[in-house]
């Protein structure tokens, strides 16, 4: 099920450069990022609100607070820098670069979470990086 998600993400995503490329022209890309922090502030909220789950913020944990305000914060920087980099260039050669982040998401699971190092993994790392070093230069 996970597979759907995370294809669902990526058709998303997708949406989301190509949309934002054609919406950004004559905005600043912080106000641009602004707008779609906003939109995607009520749309989290509204999805916890229609599914019941807002009585479950109570019971979250130090640890989890501190790493979800540091993921956030990480986002936030994320949007600023990919909305920049999207005004001013091309969205093909933009997202595929920002698109490296799954090297380096792949890296921090092997060194941070301990998670295995596979043959498959590192072809594919290699292959995304070479890819992105390719489009890139």
């Amino acid at each position: 099920m996970w597979v759907a998600y995370a294809l669902m993400s990526a058709l998303f995503a997708a949406l989301t450069s190509i949309l934002a490329k054609i919406g950004i022209e004559g905005v600043d890309s912080n106000v641009a990022t602004a707008i779609r922090t906003v939109v995607v502030l009520i749309m989290a909220w509204g999805i916890v609100f229609i599914g019941g789950r807002q009585g479950e913020v109570i019971g979250i944990g130090q640890k989890s607070w501190l790493f979800l305000l540091l993921s956030g914060c990480a986002t936030g920087l994320s949007w600023l820098f990919y909305y920049k980099a999207l005004q001013i260039g091309e969205a093909s050669k933009v997202v595929p670069v920002d698109k490296f982040s799954v090297v380096i998401s792949m890296a921090l699971a092997f060194a941070i979470l301990g998670e295995r190092v596979g043959a498959k993994s590192v072809t594919g790392g290699l292959l995304i990086a070479a890819g992105t070093l390719i489009i890139a230069l």
